[in-house]
């Protein structure tokens, strides 16, 4: 295969689905597109949600993730998954920041060794199977005591469930013979996230001055029905010391477990950078470990830091020595440069970006071609300038017009890609360009609900994968998905695919 130069296009919100209710891409004119899934051995479907594109099991794409999916050519987890196999696997213990917060509890805080987040199976922010995990891997490590700090929830679960959180951190302590449920108090104050110092400061007594309600951990649950019936839920009590024992002093080790950053950066702000209010006692020397990156200029040693994809697909064609091309209208704009790049903002060399403006309009039903058009002439102009060894672009109408829920205009934005498409292919033929056109998650084939109401979320349907050309798709044999997109065009392109890329090339040689 010698090489080719390739367009590839990302429909936003264009998955597959034989239900003909609500189903804007069945009901739009879309010959292009109907054309190019009749072509056999040039059209197949790929997983574009849950596990196969990085996300929990069963979550409908985004077109974040999708982008990342697509331009990376391997399954980009998302934090939480990260965790949660790790979790699943056993491996949590051996992460080497797990094991480096372990350590030191055991050379410099006396064996003593804090474990602060919100416990709960909410799975917003943070999740109590990672808890257990952590609690199992600190003895493992034979850490001599590990002080759980219980942070209620309450909003994303039932107000008051606390109860049932509370006793399997008692029953797990049980089991394992090993820990302490040491203070407990509502993420209301621990877990702000609107500069409310005030609400901070309290959590922070609670945590370092034991100021609170005293209670043993024998008597924790009815002190906390207690509460509800004075109409107090989970988020919202005060602290309550069950063992002062495990009070944050001078020295300790910090580990703070939840995956969300938002609400973990005024409390970790406020033990481990600077204090935004007054206090009688800040415990001095204390080293603090997290869950995630909180906050970039934040200086402790996290567990699960952000993964930045070496190779890339737009990367690999530079080194190759290629020109390449990408555009998309502004809404969709940070989708073809940053999250295709494996979210780095920096174009790579020879790498031309072009921002088609989006309507003005108060909401996409309004005007629901958006700028397809103008996307689909900027495409034929770079293909027809014979530069570019590889092109991209993004139709953004689709997706924005289907996340305002009107039908008739979601038909209108089908109808009106398809056709800015049918520029594109025409260009590529004539220039001798290979087309392939996938999209980055589901939307506009569901815009109507079994009661008649209107969708305005994404889906999980498959997405399409279109080929045009000489070549044909090979017989699939696994669960094809976004992350084999680039190592297709770089079989195209007869370019190597790197082993960074883990996605396979679906062309048959």
């Amino acid at each position: 295969m010698s090489g080719h130069k390739v367009c590839l296009i990302v429909i936003d919100g264009w998955g597959i689905s034989d239900e003909v209710k609500g189903n804007a891409i069945l009901a739009a004119d879309t010959p292009i597109m109907d054309g190019l899934a009749k072509n056999d051995g040039q059209y197949l479907t790929l997983d574009a949600s849950g596990l196969s594109v990085g996300l929990p099991d069963g979550l409908m794409g985004n077109s974040e993730v999708g982008h990342l999916n697509i331009g990376a050519g391997r399954v980009m987890y998302q934090d939480i998954v990260r965790i949660n196999m790790d979790v699943k696997n056993k491996k949590i213990k051996d992460n080497p920041t797990f094991v480096a917060a372990c350590d030191r509890a055991k050379t410099v805080s006396g064996g003593r060794l804090h474990l602060l987040g919100l416990i709960s199976d909410g799975g917003v922010h943070a999740h109590i199977e990672h808890l257990f995990a952590l609690l199992e891997g600190a003895k493992a490590h034979k850490v001599d005591k590990v002080f759980i700090h219980f942070f209620s929830d309450g909003r994303d679960t039932s107000p008051t469930s606390g109860v049932n959180y509370i006793q399997q951190v008692l029953d797990k302590i049980k089991e394992l013979n090993y820990g302490s449920l040491t203070s407990l108090m509502g993420r209301y104050y621990a877990m702000d996230r609107d500069k409310r110092w005030e609400r901070i400061k309290i959590a922070f007594d609670g945590l370092v001055q034991g100021i609170g309600d005293k209670c043993s951990a024998d008597k924790i649950i009815d002190f906390v029905k207690q509460k509800y019936d004075e109409k107090i839920t989970d988020e919202f009590i005060k602290p309550v010391i069950i063992n002062e024992e495990g009070l944050i002093k001078d020295k300790d080790t910090l580990v703070f477990i939840n995956y969300r950053s938002d609400r973990m950066r005024e409390i970790t702000e406020s033990f481990g950078v600077r204090l935004n209010f007054e206090t009688d006692k800040s415990p001095q020397d204390i080293k603090l470990f997290t869950m995630t990156k909180y906050k970039d200029e934040f200086p402790f040693d996290v567990l699960y830091p952000p993964v930045v994809p070496k190779n890339v697909l737009s990367e690999v064609v530079a080194s190759a020595g290629y020109k390449q091309f990408h555009c998309a209208e502004t809404e969709k704009y940070a989708h073809v440069t940053f999250f295709f790049n494996g979210g780095q903002e920096k174009a790579f060399d020879k790498e031309e970006r072009c921002m088609v403006p989006s309507p003005k309009v108060a909401t996409y039903d309004l005007q629901p071609t958006m700028n397809a058009a103008g996307v689909g002439e900027k495409m034929v102009e770079a293909i027809a300038s014979g530069e570019y060894n590889f092109v991209m672009c993004n139709f953004a109408p689709p997706d924005m017009v289907g996340h305002t829920g009107k039908y008739e205009p979601a038909v209108i934005a089908c109808t009106t890609t398809d056709k800015a498409i049918g520029a594109i292919k025409e260009a590529c033929e004539k220039h001798g360009y290979i087309l392939l056109i996938t999209a980055d998650h589901g939307n506009a084939e569901r815009m109507i609900d079994e009661k008649g109401g209107p969708v305005t979320s994404h889906t999980t349907y498959r997405v399409p994968f279109c080929m045009t050309g000489p070549y044909k798709f090979k017989k699939i044999t696994h669960n094809a998905a976004l992350c084999d997109v680039a190592p297709t065009v770089l079989a195209l392109m007869d370019v190597p695919i790197p082993s960074d890329m883990t996605g396979q090339s679906l062309v048959e040689k």
